[in-house]
């Protein structure tokens, strides 16, 4: 009995041990395949990391070469023309005692140039040196180095052989008459050329700022209002009268792509026309856009412009003061009887004035009046007006 109860009991612990054998040998297994789970995964990781390195190395290396690419195409295209197909003639002044940097910020300015700063440093690169104060007559389609070249080789003020100057609000004849007082040209020849239709149809080709309003048979003169009030320089002491009147359109020309006139609502003639009637309203600059807001007040209401300027015009002379008995003329330009604007413009205006008329302030002023003493007064209502004027003409 107790025999048998101890064999009993040895096989039931060699069973006992053979299971934790077992299990111990199971257990081992796992620990392998875990460690070689775990081996796989630090593969997988590794082979990640590398591939992200390669990818951010391969990013760096791929936005440099676009970097380089991009700068040597920017160097490249401000080292050349602006516009090669623009050859429109844009006067530049060179101060005296201009260093590198002062003529690169004059010539971007000016827009002959993409980059002021390339421009430097593309002058220092190549050793540039002896440029020379004075006026230059210089193009969109130039090159970099063609500027250069100008700058180093132009003439100075003293070196033209006609300079005149027109100043700000002349009608067309006094223009010519100016200009045949410092040239050997005729104010006659000048203007018949300017009222030729055959030539006017060959402007209206070569400028997009003129078109066939200027041929209206309303409009005493077909260019007043686009030349150009400036300094004009020519080397040359002969001169056809052709020379002149484009330079006077070429610099009307660069003065209006100087200007935001990408959205405006008005045509190029009805934008002169209003700039002359405030070239000839206003005195000051700081007025200007005053004035031009009062025009575009007016003619939104339906209201006559009434305005001195058209008056004078209309008489085809020059009023010291505009009276009732002048405002009876029958004209188109008269715009006390008239609505609207005029057929064209009344003078030849200046940047300063072209700039208003694109850019009327805004407010709710429909009259204005000049004092004796030069001071304007603005008003809402014709009531308010007339108390201003009373006061000076009583």
């Amino acid at each position: 009995m107790f025999l048998n109860e101890f064999i009993e009991f040895c096989q039931i612990y060699s069973i006992i041990g053979e299971v934790k054998g077992v299990a111990h040998v199971s257990n081992k297994k796992k620990l392998k395949e875990k460690h070689k789970l775990k081996m796989e995964e630090n593969k997988q990781e590794a082979s990640l990391v590398r591939k992200i390195v390669l990818i951010f190395f391969m990013s760096i290396i791929v936005i440099g070469i676009i970097a380089v690419f991009v700068g040597y195409r920017y160097i490249i295209g401000s080292i050349g023309p602006v516009d090669e197909n623009d050859e429109n003639v844009i006067e530049v002044t060179i101060p005296i005692g201009s260093n590198t940097s002062t003529i690169a910020d004059v010539l971007e300015e000016a827009g002959v140039i993409n980059s002021a700063t390339v421009f430097t440093y593309y002058v220092r690169f190549q050793n540039e040196s002896g440029f020379q104060a004075g006026e230059y007559h210089l193009t969109r389609s130039m090159s970099m180095e063609e500027i250069i070249d100008q700058l180093k080789e132009g003439r100075v003020f003293e070196d033209y052989a006609i300079s005149f100057t027109i100043p700000e609000g002349l009608w067309v004849e006094d223009v010519f008459e100016r200009v045949a007082s410092e040239t050997d040209l005729e104010q006659d020849e000048l203007l018949t050329l300017a009222r030729d239709e055959d030539y006017l149809n060959e402007l209206i080709e070569n400028y997009d700022f003129l078109d066939e309003s200027i041929l209206d048979e309303a409009i005493r003169e077909p260019l007043e209002g686009y030349l150009f009030p400036a300094r004009y320089d020519f080397v040359n002491e002969e001169l056809e009268p052709e020379e002149v009147i484009e330079a006077m359109l070429d610099r009307t020309s660069s003065v209006l792509a100087s200007l935001p006139i990408e959205n405006m609502d008005d045509t190029f003639h009805e934008l002169m026309t209003k700039a002359s009637i405030i070239e000839g309203e206003a005195i000051t600059d700081e007025e200007r856009t005053t004035i031009s807001g009062v025009i575009e007040n007016r003619l939104q209401a339906g209201m006559p412009l009434q305005m001195d300027p058209t008056i004078a015009y209309a008489h085809g002379e020059h009023l010291s003061r505009t009276l009732y008995e002048h405002l009876d003329i029958e004209s188109p330009y008269n715009t006390y009887n008239v609505t609207g604007l005029m057929p064209g413009p009344i003078n030849n205006p200046g940047e300063a004035s072209i700039s208003a008329a694109l850019s009327p302030e805004s407010h709710n002023y429909l009259y204005f009046y000049h004092s004796p003493e030069g001071d304007i007064y603005f008003n809402e209502n014709l009531s308010e007006h007339e108390a201003i004027v009373s006061q000076y003409r009583d």
